[in-house]
């Protein structure tokens, strides 16, 4: 499997597990404590990050996390939005969407 391929998977596995509302601001922020707070998603990413590195993974999971809720991004001042601090430990900052 390509690490595209294992990111997607991860994302849809977590998205089965979430049980919130999508809100697109905060959605990858939830798919990722939903990762981190789950035994065998957090093993898999574990598993997908030594294998392909950290950065690859973790930005292809948050384009499968826009592609699997048909978000958009959501732009302030012309350029794409960041949450700089987010709550889960896996990232350091995601790409915030529009609200469904």
């Amino acid at each position: 499997m390509t690490y595209k391929e294992i990111a997607s998977e991860i994302t849809a596995e977590a998205k089965a597990i979430f049980k919130g509302e999508c809100v697109g601001a905060t959605i990858t922020n939830e798919i990722f404590l939903t990762i981190q707070n789950n035994k065998e998603l957090m093993q898999k990413y574990l598993r997908a990050v030594e294998k392909f590195g950290l950065d690859a993974i973790n930005q292809d999971i948050g384009r499968s996390v826009k592609e699997l809720y048909g978000l958009e991004n959501l732009k302030v001042d012309g350029k794409d939005a960041r949450e700089e601090n987010p709550s889960s430990t896996l990232i350091g900052s995601h790409q915030k969407f529009l609200n469904n």
